[in-house]
């Protein structure tokens, strides 16, 4: 039997283990045999050899962490003390032994991890800080607030550092929620407000524009819808269902005023355009006029005609550039013609384009004299040179006899 090697049954039924302090008893069992006997102490001490095993894989395999292993490792040690069991005894107490190296490998090794841990816990908790510090400063009210709860998560698993840094980064950061929580809430306080006094200002404008939404002046009624929009717009929005009440109404008292509008003008519109398919038919008798041989006849021919075209009416605006620049073009080359008759008649003119001619016949007279005089002295450049006035003023003289011409 194994159990031989490590111990022996007395006559008297004692069982002794052999250590290397020598033998010690560790039981008595006087009725049973001798193998019986060292059979039950040897499972006492395959028992312990199990448990010395089973703790060696748990430290190996770092199940276990180093403080609490080396607790039971004491308590194991402590065990094989006084052990009723028979076995290998100072082998346990050996392998026991060979865990200690091992465990303040693992402690320094858990130590050095938990630093680490540590400092990614500070490094971590200084960026939610941060972050959070952030948020604080800005004015992201929707996404800022999620954001901060998350971050107050993140934080909460994160383990705890030395207490001053801790508290150092909570301040921080519990200030920083404090301070954008404190922002935010005034902010939407003011909004708040700002919306209320929109609904004022709203509720004046939709009333304004009820007012209005019977008015058939045209034309300063639709400049004051638009600045009804336009004050409508500046003031910002109301709270949400207010507003929505309050852009009915509003909508409403336009679509009735714009509604009745456009109604008179499509029959306007109608009006205008038989309008102008008259005026274009008056035209052809107007420009029937051109060209312009009596002028006297043609102003009496286009004053009647134009008695008929005031008395049409408006046309369409996009075609009143087009039916006016043709009536213009007739009007332009009647007076023409009349400024012209005009010209011919005046007495004034006459009378200016006679000494005119007086003057230059009298110029060519005295120019003549001098280039005669400077040929008999032998003066022959002052000679050409007035012989040069002379041809000039020859047809000066010959322009202004033809428009003397014209008043005969």
């Amino acid at each position: 039997m194994a159990g031989e090697s490590w111990g022996r049954v007395a006559e008297d039924g004692t069982v002794f283990v052999r250590t290397k302090d020598g033998e010690r008893a560790v039981g008595q069992w006087p009725d049973a045999k001798p193998e019986e006997a060292l059979a039950f102490y040897t499972r006492r001490y395959d028992a312990l050899a199990f448990e010395v095993e089973l703790l060696e894989q748990r430290v190996q395999a770092g199940t276990v962490s180093p403080d609490d292993a080396r607790a039971a490792v004491k308590k194991v040690n402590s065990s094989l003390e006084e052990a009723q069991a028979v076995g290998d005894l100072d082998g346990l107490k050996a392998r026991l032994e060979a865990l200690t190296p091992l465990l303040a490998v693992q402690r320094e090794k858990r130590k050095a991890e938990r630093a680490a841990k540590v400092e990614e816990a500070r490094s971590a908790k200084t960026k939610i800080a941060t972050e959070a510090e952030t948020i604080a400063a800005g004015t992201d009210w929707r996404h800022g607030v999620t954001r901060l709860r998350e971050l107050l998560d993140e934080w909460k698993a994160l383990p705890r550092l030395d207490k001053a840094s801790d508290d150092e980064l909570w301040h921080r950061f519990s200030s920083a929620r404090t301070t954008y929580t404190r922002h935010r809430k005034q902010h939407f306080a003011e909004l708040s407000s700002k919306r209320e006094e929109a609904a004022t200002v709203k509720e004046r404008l939709a009333a304004e524009a009820e007012t209005l939404s019977a008015n058939t002046d045209w034309g300063p009624t639709s400049g004051r819808f638009r600045e009804l929009m336009r004050q409508w717009k500046a003031a910002g929005p109301a709270p949400r269902e207010v507003d929505d009440k309050l852009w009915a109404r509003f909508r409403a008292a336009q679509d009735t005023f714009f509604g009745a509008r456009d109604a008179i003008q499509a029959e306007e519109n109608a009006e205008q355009i038989q309008n102008q398919q008259a005026k274009e038919a008056l035209l052809v008798e107007i420009e029937a006029i051109l060209p312009v041989t009596d002028a006297k006849t043609a102003r009496d021919q286009l004053r009647d005609l134009l008695d008929r075209w005031d008395a049409i009416g408006k046309v369409p605006r996009d075609s009143m550039r087009a039916i006016d620049g043709r009536l213009r073009a007739v009007e332009q080359a009647v007076k023409s013609a009349e400024d012209e008759v005009w010209n011919k008649s005046n007495p004034e003119a006459r009378a200016r384009a006679e000494a005119t001619v007086k003057q230059l016949q009298s110029l060519i007279a005295d120019l003549e004299k001098q280039a005669a005089k400077h040929e008999a002295q032998g003066n022959t450049r002052k000679a050409n040179e007035a012989r040069e006035a002379i041809e000039a003023r020859r047809e000066w003289l010959t322009q202004a006899q033809n428009a003397l011409t014209e008043f005969s």
